[in-house]
């Protein structure tokens, strides 16, 4: 239970989704979900088929990499998770306006903007990274 007092209860709930992605989700997505069901998002472009499965991989790596950065607090992390969720709400909002099934424009700027503010809360957590990276530097 201390292991989880080193980060924002924030950063635990990113840190399971993660985990739960990469353990869970993505082997189910990739090995039992039919190729013609098969459907990925970058960008805010959305893959579908072969596309989507053959892209599948670089998500379950992202989780992995990302369960296993937050709960060692890697110095990596920042800031290529906060780059990578503010990429998240740009397809966000780029799918909401520019897909058929799209919901539109003001859906899309408000189911972005929790991305946006999660962004800047993983931006400004820099320091938390960098005294954890210094903690283990000094440990060795």
């Amino acid at each position: 239970m201390s292991e989880l007092r080193k980060r924002p209860w924030w950063m635990n709930t990113l840190m399971v989704f993660c985990a739960f992605m990469a353990v869970v989700y993505v082997p189910w997505d990739f090995f039992l979900k039919p190729v013609s069901q098969d459907q990925e998002v970058w960008f805010g472009i959305m893959l579908t088929g072969w596309w989507a499965k053959a892209t599948e991989p670089l998500h379950w790596i992202i989780y992995a990499a990302g369960a296993w950065g937050f709960w060692h607090l890697r110095q990596w992390m920042h800031p290529w998770a906060a780059l990578y969720t503010l990429q998240v709400a740009a397809g966000m909002f780029v799918w909401s306006v520019f897909e058929e099934q799209g919901p539109g424009l003001i859906a899309g700027a408000l189911t972005a903007l929790p991305f946006l503010l999660l962004a800047s809360m993983l931006w400004r957590s820099r320091p938390l990274f960098l005294t954890t990276a210094r903690q283990g530097e000094q440990n060795s």
